[in-house]
Formats: C-alpha cells, structure tokens, sequence
C-alpha cells in the first residue's frame, strides 16, 4: 500500500521510474495544478483508475521478478511465453535437485558419461556396405597379425614386414596398406558403435568395475565380434556385436571384481540366487531359506548352499575384533586339528603303540617294508617297486610280505588296545 500512495501523489514519478509503463500511459494528461470544482470528481476517477492500473503493473512487476524476470502485459502474454517460462522453471528445479542429491562420485561418472558420448564423432551406424569393408580390413588384419605372433614365437623377435611379406606371399607394400586400413577400420567402427558399447556398459555398473572399465571391455568385445562377423548371412552388425560387447564385459566383471576368483559359471549361479533370494525377501517379508530358494530355481539344496558359500566376500584375518580393541580374527580362530594340544598328544601315542606292535608281532623286515610303505617316520610313503630296488627285492616279494604283515596285525587280540585312538 505505501507503493501505491507513493504513485498516487506522484505519477510523474513512477512514470520516469518504471519506463515500461511510460507508454502504455502516455495518453492519460497530467492532472492540472487548479482544478475548478467541476472537474473534481473527473481527476479523482482518474487518480482512482491511474492507482488500480499501476497497483495491477507493479503486481506484474513483482511477479515477473519470481519467474525469471519479463513482464508481459495484456498484448504480450501469449501461450508461447507461458510455455518457455514452464520449461525455464522446469530445468530450474531439475538442476537444483539433480545439484542436491548428486554426490561427487556420482556426478563424475555423469561427466564422464557425457564426455565418452560426446566423444562420438559420427551419429548413426555404419551402412552395409561400410560395414562389409570393414570386417574384410579386420579380418585380413588378424590374419597377418597371427603370422605376425607365429613367427615371432618362432625367432622369438618381432618379424619386420618384408619377412611378414615373404611369409604370406605378399608384398611389402600390400601388407603395410592392409595393417593401415586395419588401424584406420578399429578406430572407426569404435566411434560408429560407441554409443551401443556405452548403453550395454551403464546396466553393469556398480558391479566392482568403473564405466571407463566396463567401455574399454566393451570395445575389445566389439573389434572382437567385428572381425568374425560374416555379412552374407543378411544380420546388421550392431545385432551381431551386442552379444561381444556383453560377454566381453561379464567376463571382465567375474575376473576382476573378486580378489578371489570365480569361474564364470559360479559368478553366472551366485547372481542367479542372490536375484532369487531378494525376490523371496521381498515376497515373504523374511529370509528365504534354502529349500524355498531350490524350489524357485529347480535345483538341489546343496547347490543353493555352496553359491550363498562361494558369494561371500573374503575378509582379512587382521580385521579387529568387535568389542575386543587389541584382539584380531588371526589371533582367535581356531588351527588345523594338528596344532590342537590334545591330538598332537594321541598322535604320540599312536605311534608308541605302533612301535611296541611292530617289535613284538613283526619281524624286523616285515616291519622295515611297512614302515617304508605307509611313510611311518614321516618321510614320503612309496610304492612296492620302489622298495623293491631299496631292499633288492622283486615287486611281487614286497606286496606278499606287505600283505603278511598286516594280516598278523589284524587279529582282535592285537588290534583292541588301538581302538582309543580310532576317530
């Protein structure tokens, strides 16, 4: 209200302070110094109208300086100026929640998703017969780079071209021209088919490898599926290469993301039940348990069993202990059963016993062989034949005393004091 009576005790002010409105009002006059008493009420409907028309502007005014700061007045707002106003507030709103909820990490793997996708030179895929040129350079390529590793390993130096030339029956220059093309058909069928590498790319990450990681991978699949594309089957090559692309970046994924590593039908089976076992989490509203998880997948229980075992990430044996600050997991897991106190000291029994067996039931070379057979003193055990040139016996000689010696041991009066020590 202050700025309206200010305007209403002076319009030749608000005129010069708001210029858009110098002409829309120009044809109203001023009001005159003496105003004689007919012409009162004219100069109060005019002050009256002259307020609503500038309290109406100043609105305008106020508002346009909320929604981006134009003022359009009854011949100037149309639906085009409401529509590009909408989408200004719109982009306005998406990058001040895209600027509140994009951490740093995130919103560097936006840029560089950007950056590898404006990277790519040409839009669109390459024609047929572009492509078919580009598979024959590819292929010829690898057929001189084959010769190229198979003389190689033979001299074991890298051959130069004029003995690729003579092995191939070529010459020297047709083999310079042919590796040209090859490196000039690379780099252009991966600016062509970059975009499809990025798109398969971003459904794996988060998966233990970066996206410029996964489209590196990408593109090896790529030059890999260019080369053994056959165009005369009558399939597009971007059809041909997607199943590449995708199995070069499983395959990156299963060897790399795991510091113990998966084969790639365990990684394929561990994937496979984690995705079953969240389906049943969220169905059943608690922890699925095996025998639901091998209904659902129709396999054994068993298989369930090891794939939650071979899924667990490995943990380091220097990891601290909760609740114990100066104890850590090396220090409080358990050994082998050999370490164990009191198997060390049946073991010492054993073999006392064993001894006392071997003296009093055996003769000195029957016990000898059996000692030598089953690796007694704790050296490697051997073979008949092998103790048969030891002892200067034939192979059979040996297998009969080793058979006769074990059955005099068999016997229950002998073998009862051993039964303590059975497991």
């Amino acid at each position: 209200m202050a700025i309206i009576t200010t305007i209403c005790s002076s319009s030749t002010t608000i005129f010069s302070a708001i210029p858009s409105l110098k002409h829309p009002l120009s044809h109203q006059s001023p009001p005159p110094t003496s105003s004689p008493p007919s012409f009162k009420l004219g100069v109060s409907s005019i002050s009256n109208e002259a307020e609503l028309d500038i309290g109406n502007a100043t609105e305008t005014v106020a508002l346009s300086s909320w929604t981006g700061g134009e003022v359009l007045f009854d011949g100037e707002s149309d639906n085009g100026g409401l529509k590009a106003r909408r989408k200004r507030r719109r982009k306005r709103r998406k990058g001040l929640a895209q600027s509140l909820v994009v951490d740093d990490g995130e919103r560097d793997v936006g840029h560089e998703y950007k950056r590898v996708i404006l990277e790519s030179v040409k839009r669109g895929y390459l024609s047929p017969k572009e492509e078919a040129e580009i598979s024959m350079c590819l292929k010829h390529e690898a057929r001189i780079e084959a010769a190229r590793r198979r003389i190689g390993e033979v001299q074991e130096l890298d051959p130069t071209s004029k003995q690729l030339a003579k092995a191939l029956r070529m010459e020297k220059n047709n083999v310079d021209n042919v590796l040209c093309k090859g490196r000039e058909s690379r780099e252009k069928i991966i600016r062509s088919y970059r975009r499809l590498v990025v798109s398969i790319a971003t459904n794996y990450q988060d998966k233990g490898l970066s996206l410029q990681d996964l489209i590196q991978e990408g593109s090896i699949g790529l030059l890999r599926g260019a080369e053994r594309f056959d165009p005369q089957r009558g399939y597009k090559l971007s059809t041909y290469v997607y199943w590449w692309i995708k199995e070069a970046i499983l395959t990156a994924i299963s060897n790399n993301t795991r510091m113990v590593r998966l084969p790639r039908r365990w990684w394929m089976l561990v994937a496979k039940i984690a995705g079953a076992n969240n389906d049943l989490r969220n169905k059943l509203r608690r922890p699925p348990s095996y025998d639901e998880i091998a209904e659902v997948l129709n396999m054994k229980v068993s298989t369930v069993r090891l794939g939650f075992e071979r899924g667990r990430s490995p943990i380091s044996l220097d990891q601290a202990v909760l609740g114990q600050n100066s104890l850590t997991l090396q220090e409080i897991i358990p050994g082998p059963d050999e370490t164990i106190p009191e198997n060390m000291v049946k073991r010492e029994l054993l073999k006392q016993e064993l001894e006392k067996l071997f003296q009093t039931v055996l003769t000195e070379r029957e016990a000898h062989i059996l000692r030598l057979h089953f690796g007694l003193n704790g050296q490697t055990p051997q073979s008949c034949e092998e103790i048969g040139r030891l002892v200067k016996l034939s192979r059979e000689r040996v297998r009969q005393i080793i058979c006769t010696a074990l059955s005099k041991l068999r016997h229950k009066e002998i073998v009862e004091p051993l039964k303590a020590y059975a497991v």
